[in-house]
């Protein structure tokens, strides 16, 4: 019973882990997400361990099972993840949407009012 408890330990650490001592521009495998410090999060995407801020008031975070980065404050040229093309965020003053396109966010449409629920962005023009 100790013995399974020790080996369920260790592979929840070496999950945590993984992202340990990586760098942006740093070769890596297949997908997946690391936090590399409090406010940035770094993706491995095409081989490449690459940066994607997250300017929210949450930063970056992980969990057993995941890596939560709050983009609500992010800005137009930043880094998006792969997960996120094609979906849509409000700038942070809510007068425009900003769409990930490519890996980069840009800016897609001025509004007088932005809101977001759950993953539907609503640009009141």
């Amino acid at each position: 019973m100790i013995r399974s408890f020790l080996v369920a330990v260790s592979v929840v650490g070496s999950f945590l882990l993984a992202g340990c001592g990586q760098s942006a521009g740093d070769n890596c495998e297949g997908s997946g997400f690391v936090c590399q410090e409090d406010v940035l999060a770094l993706e491995c995407r095409g081989g490449v361990w690459r940066e994607l801020p997250c300017r929210g008031p949450l930063g970056c975070r992980e969990t057993d099972d995941a890596v939560r980065c709050d983009t609500s404050n992010n800005r137009v040229g930043d880094a998006c993840a792969s997960t996120a093309e094609g979906r849509g965020l409000c700038r942070a003053d809510g007068l425009a949407v900003l769409e990930c396109r490519q890996g980069v966010l840009e800016e897609t449409a001025s509004c007088a009012a932005c809101t977001v629920n759950g993953d539907q962005v609503t640009c009141q023009p």
